[in-house]
């Protein structure tokens, strides 16, 4: 064993007093649990740990009783929800789909680049951690006021960090959602999602077990950066949080991409008995979850870890979180083949402990012990740790908001400028500066990328194809949480429905305020309930997740907001539906009902400058038929576009139809359909849910509406593609093409100040 530079030091330990308890985030309550495990007082490094293990970000201690009530088994489901780093899904042909999202938002508020990098190479390594490799990227992203240039300042570096990150891996990021509004103002949300493929034979497990087998740390040195970035991820955004940039980490795309491709040989080799990406708490971390799912114990020896600065304590090694860095457990007597593939790449590895047959995890330095604990009672629902159901109450503001009457909002006179004015809100203005900046094509298994409905990617020597993407409308789940998030993962469906894949799982990332307020635990609540009936409805089980709480600011909290993230599947990519009109005298249908709801609308958010109303009506049953009807379309080639109506209405969702397309437009006419008698500004701008635009031959129209009409779905004939580049909307609403594509293109790239 080579000597390695910088060793820990043992330093003095603070005497434990309740000061110092608090400072770390524990209750009264949780430390007497401490006292009562241990049988004793924790040295300072324990503390650490317990600190780490126990907070919001790591032991879910406020949420874990809630998410068991989600729908965690499934047809496709290889695993359940919280046994491995990512959900699990079997698409057939002997293939799995590893797929996960998680949060970065406090490191993104105080350091925007880093924090989305990081994010984003953190759920990198969950997934190739299983064994797969990753295909794609995906993100959500929420941001204040774009006129503001703190706000504006924190997008462009987010977008950057996100962007280098992956395009320097050589993974595309295919897909996303970006929205503005007044209560990100403090507390921005990066939620970023990764996925993989990988050969049932070659899955690995973040798992512990067998005495004597080999812990081996491998990837880059351990620093400072990061120390207790799960415990400032579990606290309020304050004016205190930018002197916490030290707990943010440092990525580097290169070193995670040689990483990838080691982890990947050596996975394919078969010695490795387990291994766990080391994210939010580093190695204390990834230590106990493995010894734990192994019903092990692991001695670790921190002399043997590489550091890269002078004079770590136990303390700071065990919590940082320093990136690029995986945990092996290797049988015992191959350590030197895993060496030799490390040694291959160009990556350091060295063996720092053994599994051991006790429970506990022991870390020692130069043969005494600075930390003894048993590894159950750290981990996420582990016998010992907290969980804890908080009170709920609704808040007042909901009734209130409901008090609103929508027609307390004056007609507007002119609707080809309340067109234009919504195209160019940034919340449903095209992301094209957004995702201009993002390598889309690496890989070459991009089918549809960011403008169309959801991300198709092809899975190479095969028909099948994947369909991705991430959903949320906040202000529903704001006005409404139960039916909101219900509606999250209805979008998702749907828009993954609209390419013609069949949805089978999700994976989400539920943000919210504190949960010791009981407002904001009465919108957890409802949001996982609503999230429980919707995933049931359409049978797409929840395979994982992340739940981030405590984005709050200064100014209040964010308006609670559950991204969704949908996992689709084609059986034939060849079937795969765009989201744009194709042909001059093609037909339009609109699937679904209209109905007069303006209720938390863009359009309403517009005009009055609030968020008001309540959520549009679901019927979760008509939309998983209409999830069918889409998907009967698009595998019998009946249709030539398919476009989920969403923000923005109808009227927007059109315009979204001819973008890129300038020489079309299209004749919509929805009065002479029984429309008459709903306001116009509602019928065309109202998001009303459960519905889609269509657009087909003449000579396929009657067999649309007769698949429709076979699953209960409306259907109605409302115009066709014409040639004549304008937009015309019965007799209220006739717009130039171009125009309005232009305002909807340029709308952001308009608002970027240049730095």
């Amino acid at each position: 064993m080579k000597k390695l530079k910088n060793q820990p030091v043992k330093g003095k330990d603070p005497i434990i007093t309740s000061e110092l308890v608090k400072e770390h985030g524990l209750s009264e309550e949780e430390y007497d649990r401490i006292l009562k495990i241990l049988g004793r007082t924790p040295t300072f490094t324990e503390l650490g740990i317990f600190s780490v293990m126990w907070s919001e970000h790591c032991s879910y201690k406020n949420s874990i009783a809630q998410l068991k009530t989600l729908p965690r088994k499934g047809p496709h489901l290889l695993v359940e929800a919280g046994e491995e780093n990512a959900g699990l899904v079997d698409i057939g042909d002997g293939l799995a789909v590893a797929f996960k999202i998680e949060s970065h938002n406090h490191p993104s508020a105080v350091e925007p680049y880093q924090g989305a990098a990081t994010g984003v190479g953190g759920i990198l390594r969950d997934i190739f951690s299983m064994g797969a490799r990753p295909v794609a990227v995906l993100n959500s992203l929420r941001f204040g006021k774009l006129s503001d240039p703190r706000v504006s300042h924190l997008f462009r570096r987010v977008v950057k960090g996100i962007a280098d990150y992956g395009n320097s891996f050589g993974v595309p990021t295919v897909a996303g959602e970006v929205y503005f509004d007044e209560s990100y103002q403090d507390n921005p949300l990066l939620n970023a999602m990764a996925v993989g493929i990988v050969e049932h034979g070659k899955i690995a497990k973040a798992i512990a077990k067998g005495a004597g087998n080999i812990v081996m740390i491998v990837g880059s040195k351990t620093g400072r950066d990061g120390i207790h970035g799960a415990t400032f991820a579990s606290e309020e955004i304050s004016e205190k949080s930018e002197a916490k940039k030290s707990s943010v980490q440092v990525g580097d795309p290169f070193a995670g991409k040689i990483l990838l491709e080691a982890t990947l040989e050596v996975i394919a080799s078969g010695i490795v008995v387990g291994v766990q990406d080391m994210g939010a708490a580093g190695i204390t971390c990834s230590t106990s979850e493995m010894s734990a799912r192994g019903n092990s114990g692991m001695v670790v020896d921190l002399e043997r870890i590489p550091l890269r600065e002078k004079e770590m304590t136990p303390y700071e090694i065990l919590l940082s979180e320093s990136q690029e860095r995986m945990l092996f457990i290797i049988q015992k007597g191959h350590e030197e083949q895993a060496a030799n593939i490390f040694k291959k790449w160009d990556i350091e590895a060295e063996i720092i402990g053994v599994v051991d047959d006790h429970p506990n995890i022991v870390i020692r330095l130069n043969g005494q012990d600075v930390a003894n604990l048993p590894a159950e009672p750290l981990v996420l629902g582990g016998s010992g740790a907290p969980v804890y159901i908080r009170e709920t109450k609704k808040p007042a503001y909901v009734e209130e908001c409901r008090k609103f009457d929508p027609h307390s909002v004056p007609e507007p006179k002119d609707l080809n400028e309340c067109l234009i004015n919504l195209l160019e809100r940034p919340s449903i203005a095209s992301k094209r500066w957004v995702y201009e900046q993002y390598d889309s094509m690496v890989r070459t298994n991009s089918v549809q990328l960011s403008d169309g409905d959801a991300a198709v990617i092809r899975l190479k020597e095969s028909r099948k194809g994947l369909a991705l993407k991430t959903d949320c409308n906040a202000k529903f789940v704001y006005l409404n949480p139960r039916r909101g998030t219900q509606i999250a993962v209805a979008e998702a469906a749907r828009n993954v429905a609209c390419v013609g894949a069949k949805p089978i799982a999700i994976t989400n990332c539920l943000n919210f305020g504190n949960p010791y307020d009981p407002e904001i635990y009465w919108q957890f609540t409802e949001a996982i309930a609503g999230m429980r009936e919707a995933c049931l409805a359409f049978d797409t089980p929840v395979t994982g997740g992340n739940v981030s709480f405590y984005n709050e600011g200064p100014n209040g909290a964010i308006i609670p907001t559950p991204v969704i993230g949908m996992l689709g599947l084609l059986d034939n990519v060849n079937t795969m539906v765009g989201s744009h009109f194709d042909k001059v005298g093609d037909f339009i249908v609109e699937l679904g009902i209209n109905r007069e709801e303006i209720g938390g609308s863009e359009y309403l958010s517009m005009v009055r400058h609030e968020i008001v109303g309540d959520a549009p009506g679901i019927n979760l049953q008509y939309e998983a038929s209409l999830h069918k009807t889409c998907h009967d379309l698009a595998a019998k080639r009946l249709v030539k576009s398919m476009h989920d109506i969403s923000d923005g209405g109808l009227a927007v969702t059109v315009v979204e139809c001819l973008n890129g397309i300038t020489e079309l437009g299209c004749n919509i006419n929805l009065t002479a359909n029984g429309l008459a008698q709903i306001r116009k500004d509602h019928l065309y701008f109202g998001e009303s849910q459960s519905r889609v635009i269509i657009s087909c031959t003449e000579s396929n129209l009657k067999e649309v509406l007769s698949v429709a009409k076979k699953n209960n779905i409306d259907a109605v004939h409302i115009g066709s593609v014409t040639g004549d580049r304008r937009i015309k909307i019965d007799s209220y609403i006739d717009l130039d093409v171009v125009s309005a594509i232009s305002a909807y293109n340029k709308s952001i790239e308009k608002r970027m100040p240049i730095e």
